[in-house]
């Protein structure tokens, strides 16, 4: 049984690529919770895709002991959390969880738009926050002008900033007398009724769901009957296990401990991220505060290519979903592209990363229509609804007005970079709101639409800034915009799967540029293919796929023109009858293009 007093909850949190998963590394080498034979690098990058992409995907817990200067000994609960904006959820919900966090800065590039972003997270949950320099061994490290910086930009205290190296494990120890000292004890009351915080949860094949929980009040054994207090069922506790750094079974949780729970849960709709586990016969009389409900931001459609791959599809969707609480899927069908599936995400990369999973993990070949965001539909008689697909847009006579979702983008870059940037902002229809020097370093804050955020535009801030810019948002308001729906006809059929809601000032230029991207991937036919960009029944571009032509006329040597132009008026009819049977088939590539327009 552990002392509450030695126990201390904290989690790293950091701008993508501080070395917040290498510094995870090199406390868990420092308290000897990994031995020599087990040592890799970023050990709580459980997945391969967080390791072949070099980010934190899911937030991670390990837990450790430490034998302090003063001779006693602390149990360390560690949560690793992803850095990217599109997992910023994972974040807020590992926050919960803690008493202390350890803000990671890189030395050479300074406060990033995540780390403040993320900062403030922790300032909001009441956390005691560790300023941590990182990457002093860089030749480009700059310490005091970066401590000075924390100081400027998120108001922190930095005098007692610690330098460190995650590398080289300079100044890990010392963190780690940091951490003991600075971050509070869990509080809670082990003689009161059980509470215990809910915030991740996987599918495990054998065992079912497995929560993690932070025991808040009273504790958790075996054998306990527990009640979720917001789903309102019951359960025994079958297993409890601790990971240090894996999972090991113990018999009961003490109030401030961080542990895993199986309690035979079947799927994780049985499950709500947040909710409060208590003791059903004891009850707790109020639940813990949970988190706000996460909402997917960005919607797509997913598709097999192979129409049989549909029932593996659906039920690779429903064990992804076991393991990601965050996406959502309901299904959804095209003319074109057949039975599928409208998914939702909280960005774009998130979107990248479930795709790849399902092709990866279980083997599917997918077709993914370009990503739109969650509109909202004003009709004539005062009516709102909410639409996620452009085929789901009621006809324009109905339509009063069409709001789009806004965010507060807060962007960090070098001095000599704001031009591009700010070029690039006001070419995405944005609204300045302000802009501050900090050093080198300027912080530009923009108001956006999401809808020209969600495909490219963190790679066209890296590339206006050579790497160097960062970039955040958040959520602010709907607000009403002159939109429109593109159609993209080939043929003269409407492809539902390439529509999409644009502004108006655009739809010439996307249109235009949309249907000369199509004509190079459609195949050429023996007719000619048109390729139309249309708003409502107005053509507004236009583009054909010029017709394969065999040469009728090469057996004819000399003679009469006449029989010629015969079987030249015989070869037109024949297109023209062809034409308007003929179905054109459009590959993958053809859909990937409306993704990747800017790349022209």
């Amino acid at each position: 049984m552990t002392d509450r007093e030695r126990i201390r909850n904290f989690c790293i949190i950091a701008h993508v690529d501080h070395g917040k998963s290498t510094l995870a590394d090199r406390l868990l080498e420092a308290t000897g919770t990994l031995g020599d034979r087990e040592r890799r690098a970023q050990f709580l990058d459980k997945m391969d895709l967080e390791r072949e992409r070099g980010i934190t995907i899911k937030a991670q817990t390990a837990r450790m002991k430490y034998r302090a200067a003063d001779g006693q000994d602390y149990l360390l609960n560690l949560i690793d959390t992803p850095g990217h904006v599109d997992f910023s959820y994972e974040v807020s919900r590992a926050l919960q969880a803690c008493e202390g966090a350890v803000l990671v800065v890189d030395a050479s590039q300074g406060v990033e738009a995540q780390t403040l972003a993320n900062a403030y997270l922790a300032v909001d949950a009441g956390l005691e926050l560790i300023p941590v320099i990182n990457k002093i061994d860089l030749p480009a490290a700059d310490p005091d002008g970066v401590a000075q910086e924390v100081e400027d930009v998120i108001g922190l205290d930095a005098t007692s900033a610690l330098p460190i190296s995650a590398k080289t494990g300079v100044g890990v120890e010392a963190l780690l007398e940091r951490i003991v000292e600075e971050v509070p004890p869990p509080s809670g009351d082990p003689a009161a009724p059980t509470r215990a915080l809910l915030f991740d949860a996987w599918f495990d094949p054998y065992v079912g769901v497995a929560v993690l929980v932070r025991v808040v009040d009273g504790s958790l054994q075996r054998r306990q009957k527990i009640r979720l207090m917001a789903q309102r069922s019951e359960h025994e506790v079958q297993q409890l296990h601790v990971v240090d750094p894996h999972p090991r079974r113990v018999e009961r949780l003490e109030a401030g401990e961080v542990g895993v729970v199986i309690a035979g849960l079947k799927s994780l709709d049985d499950v709500r991220i947040g909710d409060t586990l208590t003791d059903a016969t004891r009850p707790a009389e109020q639940a813990l505060p949970g988190f706000r409900e996460v909402k997917p931001m960005v919607f797509s459609g997913l598709y097999p290519v192979e129409a049989e791959d549909y029932d593996n599809l659906k039920l690779a969707l429903e064990k992804l979903r076991l393991n990601d609480a965050s996406f959502a899927y309901e299904p959804e069908t095209s003319a074109a592209l057949g039975f599928g599936f409208r998914c939702g995400f909280l960005g774009f990369l998130h979107g990248e990363i479930v795709q790849e999973r399902l092709e990866r993990e279980y083997e599917l070949e997918l077709i993914t229509t370009a990503p739109t965001v969650r509109y909202r539909i004003i009709r004539n008689d005062g009516t709102v609804e909410e639409i996620e697909s452009p085929a789901a847009l009621p006809e324009s006579a109905d339509i009063d007005r069409i709001e789009e979702p806004m965010i507060l983008a807060t962007i960090h870059v070098p001095q000599e970079y704001v031009g591009p940037v700010l070029a690039l902002c006001q070419d995405k229809r944005g609204v300045q709101r302000d802009m501050h020097q900090h050093g080198s370093r300027v912080q530009i804050r923009y108001e956006l639409p999401l809808a020209e955020v969600v495909v490219d535009f963190h790679d066209r801030i890296k590339s206006a800034t050579r790497g160097y810019g960062s970039f955040d948002y958040e959520l602010m308001d709907y607000r009403s915009a002159d939109l429109a729906k593109l159609d993209i006809l080939v043929n003269g059929q409407p492809v539902d799967a390439l529509s999409l809601i644009v502004h108006r000032e655009k739809a010439q230029t996307r249109g235009a540029d949309l249907a000369r991207k199509l004509k190079e991937f459609i195949p050429r036919q023996m007719y000619d293919v048109a390729i139309q960009a249309a708003i409502g029944t107005r053509v507004i571009a236009r583009t054909n796929v010029r017709a394969l032509r065999k040469n009728v006329t090469a057996k004819c040597y000399g003679g009469d023109i006449s029989r010629k132009r015969k079987l030249l008026e015989r070869q037109k009819a024949g297109k023209k009858r062809m034409k308007r049977v003929g179905q054109v088939e459009i590959p993958q590539e053809a859909f990937l293009a409306a993704l990747r327009l800017d790349d022209a």
